[in-house]
């Protein structure tokens, strides 16, 4: 049946056949959208044993199960929860696994409102938070402390896009007993599969390339055998579940995901290749280019690269990375990625603490989306011109 059949292998082929078992639902190919609250139970000793497979909406349905099923497919993973964003996908596993008196280290080129919630909620229920150079590799060993229970990845990094030693950087924290856990929203698990690599918890703001199209907000979260009872348990107790149709419009967007990232790839490598030529552009920070100085381990460890990086322009400041905004009319200006349309935004790194740069001008991020190549070409050149001509 589809979904089950040993020859399916491929990538594309999981991201077309898992997640749905057309033969439990009278043959239709997608599953239902379940919208529940209450379930109910045939008698009074099932309900006190709760010993059915859905006991209430919170605790999953067969919409949720379809969607974990297929984002465990993907990942290798003992299990995977559903939560309603990127943000809550961060924030549930650092609950889980953190404690009053532990020690957290979080790369300091992470996202920042996984900064924001370190240094808010975490300090307020005493977690003593630290962030580590990106670059570290095996050296986070001489950072880890008794109380270390958690290092939290990114690579590559948000915005600038440093490239981690993945491999090196688990190897040390097992050794010391500490969780390892990574945002790897950036790759998704087509390109890259973090539990293979030694990380414990995998994490993706499913709002991007999974759903694909700008229109809803999810997160997901897997774990590997060890890990999986403990972060269930505490979504469990949160209650931080994601709305069905939600879930639904995520797992129909990974049904494309895969020929969508080639497009996004493809197009991507095209249009920074290209901005390496361009004068006004001092550096191009993406890891699948040979400039790059991570692009030794992302070769050796991913299969691919998504749509979304950086250039650092020669000179200027805010006046010039607005003047390259404002000029911009295919792209379009906001937050997000992963979705059809191309986006930029000038980035910002004043909270860093020990991955600040330097940098020769402004960071300008952007995302590459499926329009033609060629009027992104265009609009980039514009706006580099409208950036030139501000006399700063």
């Amino acid at each position: 049946m589809a979904g089950q059949s040993s020859r399916i292998k491929g990538v594309n082929s999981k991201l077309a056949h898992t997640g749905n078992k057309p033969d439990e639902f009278f043959g239709f190919v997608n599953p239902p959208v379940v919208h529940a609250s209450t379930v109910l139970f045939p008698d009074a000793a099932t309900m006190a044993s709760r010993s059915q497979k859905y006991v209430y909406g919170t605790r999953g349905t067969p919409t949720t199960d379809a969607l974990a099923t297929a984002i465990d497919a993907l990942e290798g993973s003992a299990g995977t929860i559903i939560v309603p964003s990127g943000l809550a996908a961060v924030t549930i596993p650092l609950l889980a696994f953190l404690s009053a008196g532990d020690h957290v280290l979080i790369v300091d080129s992470v996202y920042s409102p996984t900064r924001n919630f370190a240094n808010t909620m975490l300090k307020r229920l005493g977690v003593e938070v630290e962030y580590y150079e990106p670059l570290i590799g095996a050296g986070i060993a001489d950072l880890i402390k008794p109380n270390t229970k958690v290092v939290f990845t990114e690579s590559p990094g948000s915005n600038t896009f440093e490239m981690q030693d993945i491999p090196a950087i688990a190897d040390a924290a097992h050794k010391a007993g500490a969780v390892v856990m990574m945002d790897n929203t950036w790759a998704t698990p087509v390109y890259f599969k973090p539990l293979d690599y030694g990380v414990d918890i995998s994490i993706h703001a499913a709002t991007k390339y999974p759903a694909g199209h700008s229109d809803v907000l999810l997160g997901t979260v897997s774990a590997n055998e060890q890990h999986w009872p403990k972060l269930h348990e505490t979504f469990i107790t949160l209650g931080c579940c994601a709305a069905p149709d939600d879930v639904y419009q995520v797992l129909r967007g990974l049904r494309t995901m895969g020929i969508r990232l080639e497009h996004h790839q493809k197009s991507t490598l095209e249009i920074a290749r290209w901005l390496e030529t361009q004068p006004s552009v001092s550096r191009v920070l993406h890891p699948a280019l040979e400039s790059h100085p991570g692009h030794t381990l992302w070769k050796r460890d991913f299969s691919g690269s998504s749509g979304i990086f950086s250039i650092v322009l020669k000179g200027g400041g805010k006046a010039k990375a607005h003047a390259f905004l404002d000029a911009l009319e295919v792209f379009g200006l906001g937050y997000s990625w992963g979705g059809y349309e191309s986006l930029a935004v000038h980035v910002n790194i004043d909270d860093r603490t020990v991955a600040n740069g330097p940098y020769e001008g402004p960071i300008l991020r952007l995302q590459i989306g499926l329009e033609d190549v060629e009027d992104l070409k265009e609009d980039i050149a514009a706006a580099l011109a409208a950036a030139e001509a501000v006399a700063e």
